[in-house]
């Protein structure tokens, strides 16, 4: 490395110098693609266009914008070796973990190096006494609760999309469980960062994996949902979960959205400890009905789980089916068997696509915003009144036991001026929801469709700062190294 690092001092340490010149794409270097292959071999980079292309977009409809090469690492020490090599010469860097962002956070705007981090897919380290457990970033969500199956824990932060675990960490993830076990921020001990330069930093010390600390700044909670602007995360040290004894899903339908949004509101104020609480509009319940063989009322309609043991679920079901039904609920019912509980579960994760399949030769645009719960009947209301004044396609469902909720639009991609309707419907959305004093995102992140909604959601001071970040003067790209469908 010694070699590469004075190679690169003879290329100078000016950004950009050897690459392209600054703010336009170029392709990198002969000699840098060299020094790429020198740190991690031959066989894990790739220039190929193919390769590079696909690593250029995710889920959303962002532009691909592919970066000029893609590279491999194998361990810490490679990662560490790539970001000070690309950081010595102004080489931006994007990581890159499954791609299922939402928000285009992997494009690569300025070209440069997408630092692809799903060969490290070791789980590094369980304590089953302290409940944590050390994964690398190429470990998935649904890769550790296999490896955790027989351990009688679970790590309960699920996205939707199996994003690697570190991704999730990067764009601040959560998903249909946080009302009950929170979001990834309560859920992240300790993370090991390669910072731009290629120190390397444990957010909480080398090995610590404690609940609680007051000691000094909190630089775990800095690097969750920095979207790889600070570091690339190489691993993360996670909080596990005691897995449920029992487990029974409901169902109910409503004759409006009102009425279903209030029967969350009051779920959650009568204090019961529902493990989610998910809801879906009258256009994503006929969308799953078609798309998951389903037989449930085309209305707005609301999953729940409950955990606990069998005495304490039976009470628990009993008094969210007399919410329910106080609000006008019909059709409630329930399933206790595995098989039954699992078949509803993945209709809901396949809502997007579900959506997708209702216009085929469509494609789909997803935002998401977050606000206080008092405020989510209005908000959910109103959107379903904007959609319909927009003349657009879309469906409304969400994680409503903490707020947030998305939007799914079906965009005819020879149609522009769908698109600006679509664009001008999200812009619309986030800033509803800052004036009802929530946030343009709840789980989807930033990445590069929610800058100027960042700025505004800000203080003037800190919209300067977000602007900075914009600038890239790190060297880092904005880019998540995995993300989440709704």
């Amino acid at each position: 490395m010694a070699n590469l690092l004075r190679a690169a001092a003879t290329w100078g340490l000016f950004p950009w110098r050897g690459y392209c010149s600054r703010g336009t794409q170029g392709e990198l270097s002969k000699g840098f693609v060299e020094a790429l292959k020198a740190v991690v071999g031959s066989s894990h980079v790739s220039t190929a266009v193919a390769v590079r292309q696909q690593h250029g977009h995710d889920e959303s409809m962002h532009r691909c914008q592919p970066p000029d090469a893609v590279v491999w690492p194998q361990n810490v020490e490679q990662v560490s070796q790539l970001a000070a090599l690309c950081y010595s010469q102004g080489v931006p860097i994007i990581p890159f973990g499954t791609g299922t962002g939402l928000e285009g956070g992997v494009c690569a705007v300025q070209g440069g190096v997408c630092i692809n981090l799903t060969h490290m897919d070791k789980i590094l380290e369980l304590n089953r006494e302290d409940f944590s457990v050390v994964v690398e970033p190429g470990v998935t969500h649904k890769a550790l609760n296999t490896h955790l199956r027989d351990s009688g824990l679970w790590f309960p932060v699920d996205p939707g999309a199996d994003a690697s675990l570190c991704g999730m960490v990067a764009t601040g993830a959560s998903g249909t469980n946080a009302v009950r076990y929170g979001t990834m921020r309560e859920n992240v001990l300790n993370l090991e960062v390669v910072l731009p330069g290629g120190e390397l930093l444990h957010t909480a010390g080398l090995g610590r994996h404690f609940r609680k600390s007051a000691a000094g700044y909190n630089l775990t909670g800095l690097f969750v949902g920095s979207e790889g602007t600070l570091g690339l995360i190489t691993a993360a040290t996670l909080r596990l979960h005691p897995a449920p004894e029992a487990t029974v899903v409901a169902t109910c339908a409503f004759p409006s959205v009102q009425a279903a949004v209030d029967s969350t509101v009051h779920i959650l104020q009568a204090a019961v400890p529902v493990a989610r609480i998910e809801f879906l509009d009258d256009v994503t319940m006929d969308a799953c009905n078609k798309h998951s063989q389903l037989n449930c009322s085309v209305a707005p309609t609301l999953f729940l789980e409950f955990h606990g043991s069998e005495q304490v679920l039976a009470e628990q079901l009993q008094r969210a089916e007399e919410i329910t039904q106080d609000n006008g609920a019909f059709h409630f019912s329930s399933a206790k068997e595995a098989e039954e509980r699992s078949r509803l579960w993945a209709a809901r994760h396949s809502a997007w696509y579900a959506v997708l399949a209702l216009r085929p030769g469509y494609k789909g645009y997803s935002t998401d915003v977050c606000v206080p719960i008092s405020r989510l009947p209005e908000i959910l209301v109103q959107t379903k009144e904007d959609l319909k004044a927009q003349g657009l396609t879309g469906a409304i469902l969400g994680h409503v036991g903490d707020g947030n909720f998305h939007c799914l639009l079906l965009v005819d991609p020879e149609d522009p001026e769908e698109l600006h309707r679509v664009m001008a419907f999200s812009e619309l959305l986030g800033r509803r929801a800052l004036a009802l004093h929530g946030t343009c995102t709840g789980e989807h992140g930033i990445g590069l469709g929610k800058r100027q909604l960042l700025q505004e959601e800000n203080s003037s001071a800190s919209a300067q700062n977000c602007r900075g970040l914009a600038c890239l003067p790190l060297g880092l790209s904005l880019a998540a190294a995995g993300g989440q469908l709704p």
